[in-house]
């Protein structure tokens, strides 16, 4: 979780916290409930928005296992990314087709339609699209592929939040590779 976001969060009042001596303690449910309030929740398949509210930038994640989805999307969230979630690489791909998404954050290893294959897939749909590879089961050579289909990042679970962060954040400033 990116603290200096929580603690504007804390300063501008909507996370209720209190100041032991230096430090700021708040609850994980008043985030979450935070995070409920901006409509930052997991979508429904098929019910993406067409379009970022205030212009932020989209952010489609993407992982079989529904605890790396959420803390991913609560952590993009918290750095004003509007999220978009799915549990596998076709659902991924109809959000692909309805919706214009800044960011695709992939795992590797899904059960169907694994991570680089959804990356060659969304490639046909959107050339320039960045995208942050996430995986616990790296090899040599799906390293070597993902770079070669212009992936900008590579994380190996378990990764931290600025992990995260600076994926995303070096994925949208660099133009992905063809």
């Amino acid at each position: 979780m990116n603290l200096r976001t929580v603690y504007r969060l804390i300063k501008a009042g909507k996370i209720p916290a209190v100041r032991v001596g230096r430090q700021w303690r708040f609850r994980k449910r008043d985030i979450d409930a935070w995070l409920d309030s901006q409509g930052t929740g997991p979508i429904v398949p098929g019910s993406a928005s067409p379009a970022a509210p205030n212009g932020r930038t989209r952010v489609l994640v993407v992982d079989d296992e529904a605890s790396i989805r959420e803390l991913l999307q609560k952590t993009l969230a918290l750095a004003d990314y509007d999220v978009d979630t799915a549990a596998d690489g076709n659902t991924a791909l109809g959000l692909l087709r309805d919706s214009e998404y800044d960011l695709l954050v992939a795992d590797l290893k899904m059960p169907g339609m694994d991570g680089l294959t959804l990356v060659r897939q969304a490639r046909r749909l959107r050339p320039n699209l960045p995208v942050v590879i996430v995986t616990g089961f790296s090899s040599e050579s799906s390293a070597i592929e993902a770079l070669n289909l212009g992936v900008a990042s590579y994380l190996l679970k378990p990764f931290g939040v600025p992990d995260v962060l600076s994926a995303a954040s070096k994925a949208l400033g660099a133009p992905a590779a063809r």
